[in-house]
């Protein structure tokens, strides 16, 4: 197919030819897709992302209408959706056309959809980060007190955008907002950025935040923050819990 003839109908369509139910009970269970599980009522066809990313190739050469992406992202299938937002968040890196702004207002009028981690952390650097690197961030804390288990994960995840351009402020803003959500998925995210905050900026700077926060912190954000400092920091660290 040429550029001209990929579309968001002839990616979903792929996808749905590489699936595998025997994958997608595999997949089913790692998202917790079963009843009380986080994702329960997504839909899997069965198909991994290394697959999805290989079929993404030639189509971040087609100039594929926002609008129809954004249609596409209403899929009940999660690999259309998982596979629609890998392709919004390499558009908005690569920032073509100056599009950045109108996906990122995509992106927010769209979480209903983004309804699981893989789909937050394969976007939510990219796309809200990336749009809010030289703007107010006031939108991260609105997202951090949402009811939304996905919107406040994203909110922690667009911070990596700024985490790996050297600034770490907005994660120890942020991290402390969610000592008492109720969720692990928040404490693992919140952990993880701290955790790169420490590693690309400063980890005499996250050593600070540990020394005053740590007897506060849930033990799963703190397990995850500390994890590339020695042993024996590690140690006193949890000692602390």
């Amino acid at each position: 197919m040429t550029a001209a003839t990929l579309t968001a109908a002839t990616l979903l369509a792929e996808i749905d030819e590489a699936a595998d139910p025997q994958v997608a009970e595999v997949l089913e269970r790692y998202f917790q897709l079963q009843p009380g599980g986080y994702g329960y009522g997504d839909q899997m066809a069965g198909v991994k992302l290394s697959t999805i990313r290989g079929l993404l190739k030639p189509y971040a050469r087609a100039a594929i209408p926002l609008a129809d992406l954004e249609q596409a992202l209403t899929s009940p299938i999660h690999e259309h959706r998982l596979a629609i937002l890998c392709l919004l968040a390499d558009r908005a890196s690569m920032d073509k056309g100056n599009e950045r702004p109108e996906i990122y207002n995509l992106y927010l009028r769209s979480t209903a959809y983004i309804n699981n981690w893989d789909l937050v952390d394969c976007s939510a650097s990219e796309i809200v980060g990336g749009h809010l690197l030289d703007k107010p961030r006031d939108v991260l804390t609105n997202l951090v007190h949402s009811e939304s288990l996905w919107e406040r994960r994203i909110a922690l995840v667009a911070t990596h955008w700024f985490i790996r351009r050297g600034e770490s402020e907005d994660i120890y803003h942020l991290a402390p907002e969610v000592f008492d959500d109720r969720e692990d998925l928040i404490h693992k995210a919140a952990g993880w950025m701290l955790r790169e905050a420490g590693k690309r900026v400063s980890e005499e700077e996250l050593r600070v935040f540990l020394d005053e926060r740590a007897p506060a912190m849930p033990r799963t954000m703190l397990r995850y923050a500390i994890e590339r400092l020695p042993a024996d920091v590690r140690a006193s660290y949890r000692a602390q819990r």
